[in-house]
């Protein structure tokens, strides 16, 4: 008897352990596609790219709104760490503008075919649109912090209005507007955002 339940929880665990590794990878097989630059692949594509048929996707996953929250969910974790700044608050104007708009790059390049299809879907999926405003307000306040020296020597309103211009400067809408749009480099991108900060702060140095 004790050897019969042994045998039905390995297998429980077995298949488990199954389950999980076919969600996996079609979260994963999402993620590619969306990299590649496919915003809306079809369930098609998904099981196509994953090896799991088109049947058993629909079982792991409740709609594709339901698997397309749990591949954001996935990306973002994966780029959590990304959201650090070098020293951060620490240093002149310059080093600290220049560790916020390194941090800015590396974070925006990574998460731009991901964030452009949660920007896209924000307004059907509240859950998404949630997510997307706490990565800005995380952001905001690092900037805040890295910014602090020359806010703190304004009045209010004047600190609000900067910090608010610097937020659309340092913003991924900014990044991805300077890269997709109107073609530029990640180096160029760069560059230009580096060249507003300092414009707008040049007064407050």
């Amino acid at each position: 008897m004790a050897d019969a339940t042994l045998r039905a929880e390995k297998n429980l665990d077995g298949r488990h352990a199954w389950r999980e590794r076919n969600r996996n990878a079609v979260v994963d097989a999402l993620l590619d596609l969306y990299q590649e630059g496919i915003a809306r692949p079809s369930a098609e594509d998904i099981a196509a790219r994953s090896g799991v048929s088109r049947r058993s996707l629909f079982r792991y996953f409740e709609d594709m709104d339901e698997l397309c929250r749990v591949a954001i969910d996935r990306q973002m974790s994966r780029v959590q760490h990304l959201f650090g700044i070098e020293r951060f608050g620490q240093g002149s104007l310059d080093d600290r503008l220049d560790a916020l708009v390194k941090q800015r790059m590396r974070l925006f390049e990574a998460v731009a075919p991901v964030r452009r299809v949660a920007r896209s879907r924000a307004l059907i999926q509240p859950i998404l649109d949630e997510q997307l405003q706490k990565d800005s307000e995380v952001m905001r306040g690092q900037l805040e912090r890295q910014l602090e020296p020359e806010l703190g020597r304004m009045g209010k309103g004047e600190r609000a209005r900067m910090l608010a211009t610097a937020d659309v400067l340092t913003s991924f809408e900014a990044f991805d507007l300077m890269v997709a749009r109107q073609g530029m480099s990640v180096r160029e991108a760069a560059a230009a955002m580096r060249a507003g900060l300092e414009a707008l702060l040049s007064p407050a140095k």
